[in-house]
């Protein structure tokens, strides 16, 4: 059949295929002496949803299915960063503040990079976004129309920030949203959990979730 076995109920897969998209997979959060740290947050928490994304985006590698990279980043002159923004949360270090891995947050940094596990590859597209979600002030929307894609397959960091606010987002432009529950973390477990009970509440007022598995076996029965 042509459905994920999800949560609240099944999640329907159109003739033409869904996009993997994967939220904030760079080292400025996901490792020691980034920005997440600088808040003071335990990074290894993270770490958990690696492999499981992993394993998604291997299928839809190998099947040749849209995949979307997406880094928080600004502009290394800072003008595309609030300053409200880079003062909240009164961290060690700032947005565009000199850390480990370079200058925190600012695209082209090392530490803006997206993990080596997860690095994109060739006809893969990667977005940067200078907001918390991905179609603020991107190209997004456009790419998505462009590949005719209705369907959206969520993953990454952090659940409660990024991925949801992401997912909000599509919602309202009219996409299909599912989020990989074992392929989102968050710096606080019950955030995680909470987030997943409000996107899916009210017979799924903003999407679906399901576990990387059962993504994984529709999306190769369906497409492969």
């Amino acid at each position: 059949m042509n459905q994920i076995n999800a949560k609240p109920f099944a999640y329907h897969l159109p003739e033409n295929p869904p996009a993997l998209i994967i939220i904030d997979m760079q080292k400025d959060f996901i490792e020691p002496g980034g920005f997440g740290e600088s808040l003071g947050n335990n990074v290894s928490l993270l770490k958990k949803c690696v492999p499981v994304i992993s394993d998604v985006l291997m299928t839809f590698r190998q099947l040749n299915l849209p995949v979307i990279h997406t880094r928080e980043a600004h502009k290394s002159d800072l003008s595309d960063c609030h300053e409200t923004k880079r003062l909240r949360g009164n961290p060690v270090l700032k947005i565009g503040d000199e850390g480990p891995m370079g200058k925190l947050l600012i695209d082209g940094e090392i530490g803006n990079g997206i993990i080596d596990e997860l690095k994109p590859i060739a006809g893969e597209i990667e977005i940067t976004k200078p907001g918390k979600g991905a179609f603020y002030n991107t190209s997004l929307q456009k790419i998505l129309q462009d590949k005719d894609v209705t369907h959206l397959i969520f993953a990454g960091v952090t659940t409660e920030v990024c991925v949801q606010t992401s997912m909000r987002e599509a919602n309202d432009r009219g996409f299909e949203c599912l989020i990989m529950e074992d392929g989102t973390e968050s710096y606080f477990p019950h955030f995680k959990q909470a987030t997943l009970d409000m996107l899916m509440a009210q017979g799924g007022i903003v999407g679906w979730s399901a576990m990387s598995s059962d993504i994984i076996e529709a999306i190769e029965d369906v497409y492969g």
